[in-house]
């Protein structure tokens, strides 16, 4: 498999926070929670690393997307949640993913699954497409 067939990046035309904001907003418009929000920039930083780029990692989770896929494959917990994230690199910013269907079917060929992944690929798209 093509491994950039596995990202979902767009770039704003957006500050970097703005996007952040824009892409937490986003999230909540499209009946997603944001379980949390990794700050890797920040956290870099302050273990004294040399990082001039920003980084945040939102972990989003749809409650009864989850339910569906730990009732079909348990295993999938590591795959959960979702992740979104907003950086920057060389001067734009940009928010990105790694498609859920691709990883979805390289651990596991479940319909339910296939179904799931769709969905919520379609929709994590959503949301980056209106935070961008």
């Amino acid at each position: 498999m093509n491994t950039e067939s596995m990202y979902y990046i767009v770039e704003s035309s957006k500050t970097f926070e703005q996007a952040a904001a824009d892409l937490d907003a986003a999230v909540k418009r499209n009946e997603f929670g944001v379980l949390h929000i990794h700050d890797l920039g920040n956290t870099l930083r302050s273990k004294g690393i040399a990082f001039a780029e920003q980084c945040k990692v939102f972990e989003v989770c749809n409650p009864k997307q989850a339910g569906k896929v730990l009732a079909t494959d348990m295993r999938l917990n590591m795959a959960l949640p979702c992740r979104i994230s907003v950086y920057t690199e060389q001067g734009k910013t940009r928010i990105g993913m790694i498609k859920p269907m691709p990883m979805l079917a390289a651990l596991s060929q479940d319909a339910t699954l296939v179904q799931v992944a769709q969905e919520v690929e379609a929709r994590t798209k959503q949301m980056m497409d209106e935070a961008k």
